[in-house]
């Protein structure tokens, strides 16, 4: 497996999101088989494993913990606090007062079986709490030993040159795939000049990338796809062409679009790690076998060009959803000039 740094955390070159396991596209995974593709995985080379506490809620890190409970020294596990969730998982909004993040720390320690927590990413910006006390807070952590590095999702550039000021940023982790495009704004740039790693999820478009969700599907009540605008059965045929250009390209390198979606990432810079979430072995596999794709200059010129010309139907998430990601994290906003959603102390 080829390696990547994230900051000066050392990774595998593609990740693994543990998010599907817990069921936001249907039903959870069977806890024993979800296991099994997690080490799986590992027997693969991957040595990044990513979740939080609100995938489930909470039986995402519990799985995770369970898979590499064995293999603890030889990994490293993100996860994810800043919701207000209850006891019996249900989802409140944001928090990320330092009170709030160190005693849910604890928390994800039991879950995930383990006395430290690799990278520790805020997984919405607080618009109540300045991005100063957050840093403040995972930086405490860090003195004691807790978590070791440091990480944001959902942000933009302010917020994430704010708190790289309190405690250096390891990782970025926002939405980022062929066709969603928000971090070329002004995150990308940001992280290369601060010498921090960019971790995109949903890398295949909530699956739609692959070329398996197609517009005759029907996504079920559990399945988080089933409110999103850009995965209306209009919208699923209005983007096809997305999924054609990378059958095109993939035709020439005898991979599929998902693949082919994945080493279109792993080119745009060094230290961008991937982290597609599989529910199956067939798909962890396919996953880690995009790494054997190397596209060509011309390949991407085709990718980027061709996805120009197509204009893709549909927000890529709903409104509340939208709302809760940072200024210039999100197409049609701009953080520069400005202190993002976190308030100025």
């Amino acid at each position: 497996m080829q390696r990547r740094k994230l900051g000066s955390l050392e990774v595998s070159a593609l990740g693994m999101g543990c998010q599907n396991f817990a069921g936001m596209y249907g039903p959870p995974t069977n806890r024993q088989e979800a296991v099994r593709i997690i080490r799986a995985a590992y027997e693969r080379g991957v040595t990044f494993f990513d979740v939080a506490e609100v995938y489930g809620p909470f039986l995402g890190e519990e799985i995770t913990g369970e898979a590499l409970s064995p293999i603890r020294d030889q990994v490293v596990i993100a996860t994810k606090f800043g919701l207000d969730i209850t006891p019996e998982g249900q989802v409140r909004g944001v928090n990320s007062r330092p009170d709030h993040i160190k005693r849910v720390t604890e928390q994800q320690l039991r879950r995930l079986k383990t006395d430290y927590i690799d990278l520790q990413y805020q997984h919405r910006v607080d618009p109540r709490v300045p991005i100063e006390d957050v840093a403040g807070a995972v930086q405490d952590l860090i003195r004691e030993g807790k978590v070791r590095h440091f990480g944001l999702s959902a942000a933009g550039e302010a917020t994430i040159r704010r708190a790289h000021k309190v405690q250096p940023v390891t990782a970025v982790q926002n939405e980022y795939s062929v066709w969603t495009r928000d971090p070329e704004m002004e995150v990308l740039a940001t992280c290369e000049d601060l010498g921090i790693g960019f971790v995109p999820w949903s890398p295949l478009g909530m699956g739609y990338l692959t070329g398996t969700v197609t517009p005759m599907i029907v996504h079920g009540p559990a399945d988080l796809r089933a409110n999103l605008p850009r995965f209306t059965p209009e919208a699923r045929r209005a983007n096809w062409p997305v999924v054609e250009l990378l059958q095109r390209v993939g035709a020439r390198h005898q991979a599929a679009p998902g693949q082919v979606a994945l080493a279109w990432l792993l080119a745009r810079k060094p230290w961008i790690v991937p982290i597609p979430g599989p529910t199956t072995q067939d798909q962890m596999d396919q996953n880690m076998d995009a790494l054997q794709v190397q596209l060509s200059a011309a390949d991407i010129k085709e990718i980027d060009d061709g996805f120009a010309q197509i204009k893709v139907q549909g927000a890529r998430l709903s409104p509340p959803m939208l709302a809760m990601i940072d200024t210039g994290a999100k197409l049609g906003t701009s953080s520069k000039g400005g202190s993002g959603m976190s308030p100025l102390r």
